[in-house]
């Protein structure tokens, strides 16, 4: 039986004591974690190197709009899931204008499209949109690496000669910052007030325009990393949308005279993105007029409200997250995409826990006793149920008329 390479470094290759590697078993593609240990395989889409935090996501479908979700700015994605690609690539199974995720981690070779929707190959698509992949590596390995030690900073690198500087890219690993203090938000955040009117997918027929009433419920988004799939749920629940950059002011918000403010998903830290966030939430709050959070929207209101986050060891990625209703204990399969958490026990007493994690515990939504305020950190557009979370959205603008 053939040794499995997944784990082989190329001829010569002895973690970092090499300043340039050449992949003699053929391998092209590398994973140089910052502690210098290094995941080798084949690489694909993109040749180069980045740098980011090195995670996992569960979900078993739905990797386009995983690389495409601006949560994942400055991160490399793991997929558990060991067959990828099967579905191809289209223009509209994409979460925002392109992909964020700095690049993927597989166990197996890119497959060849099996789907009447497939345009193109995903890793002709990575290829396209400068993203590298690296496929053939143990992902349980990295996985349970994450688990037990957190998420690293790693370099992802493709070069099809198989020659690799092993020490620069472990030294590029080691100098970059890491995610806490990194305010992305605003790097991925659009940069004008726009208007969004699409609603949901259906067979047959594409996305649906809204075709919403002059008088319907007006919602400003405030765009941190915003999915096109929330504006599609938020459309798809009666609500007219006007989405706005990161950095707008109360007053621009107010100008558009809105029913209810919607704050978004995106990558970071959010106390870095409080800094010009959390006064605008709190004026918000002041109004007494309905808000909606989700993930990032999810902490920045808590943060708003006095309480704190916290980097979580491993975070959540994946489609299959069971989360508890506090009210009547029903379980709702949840998206999550996570690095951040809200303390539980550092609410004010206007404020209560409305969900939790069934894995670990960790708060997944809240509420605010004395004024028509929620949140909840996992993606209720995401589908995993497929609908279980629906309801959000329904709550939210319903609230507004």
């Amino acid at each position: 039986m053939a040794e499995d390479p997944r784990l082989r470094p190329p001829s010569g290759a002895t973690g970092v004591g090499s300043a340039s590697n050449t992949g003699a078993t053929g391998a092209t593609g590398v994973v140089a974690l910052a502690d210098g240990t290094l995941f080798w395989g084949r690489g694909l889409g993109a040749e180069g190197e980045a740098v980011g935090e090195l995670c996992f996501n569960t979900a078993m479908t739905g990797y386009q709009e995983v690389m495409t979700d601006p949560s994942y700015a400055g991160q490399i994605i793991t997929f558990t899931f060991p067959h990828v690609g099967i579905v191809g690539a289209n223009a509209e199974d994409i979460e925002g204008p392109n992909p964020h995720a700095l690049g993927c981690v597989m166990a197996e070779a890119v497959t060849a499209p099996s789907s009447f929707r497939s345009e193109v190959p995903f890793d002709q698509w990575l290829a396209q949109w400068g993203r590298i992949g690296v496929s053939g590596v143990d992902t349980r390995a990295i996985t349970r690496r994450i688990r037990k030690l957190g998420a690293p900073n790693a370099v992802i690198a493709h070069a099809k000669d198989g020659r690799f500087n092993i020490d620069a890219l472990v030294a590029t690993a080691q100098a970059w910052s890491g995610l806490e203090g990194l305010d992305l938000a605003k790097d991925v955040s659009c940069t004008q007030s726009w208007r969004w009117d699409e609603g949901p997918w259906k067979l047959g027929e594409g996305y649906r325009p809204g075709h919403l009433p002059a008088d319907a419920p007006h919602v400003v988004a405030i765009d941190y990393g915003i999915k096109r799939a929330i504006l599609r749920q938020l459309v798809d629940a009666g609500a007219r949308v006007t989405v706005v950059p990161a950095t707008a002011s109360f007053e621009e918000i107010m100008a558009l005279n809105p029913d209810g403010l919607f704050l978004s998903n995106g990558p970071g830290d959010p106390a870095a993105t409080g800094i010009h966030a959390v006064p605008t939430i709190q004026q918000w709050l002041a109004t007494g007029k309905p808000l909606f959070g989700i993930c990032l929207g999810h902490q920045l209101l808590g943060l708003a409200i006095g309480a704190k986050t916290e980097k979580m060891h491993q975070g959540h990625r994946g489609a299959n997250h069971p989360v508890q209703q506090l009210s009547d204990g029903k379980v709702e399969i949840t998206s999550m995409n996570h690095g951040f958490t809200v303390l539980a026990e550092s609410l004010p007493d206007n404020a209560r826990p409305t969900h939790i994690s069934l894995f670990d515990q960790t708060l997944c939504g809240l509420e605010l006793t004395d004024r028509p305020v929620f949140s909840v950190q996992h993606h209720p557009e995401a589908s995993p149920g497929p609908q279980d979370s629906y309801y959000l959205f329904k709550r939210f603008v319903e609230g507004l008329k």
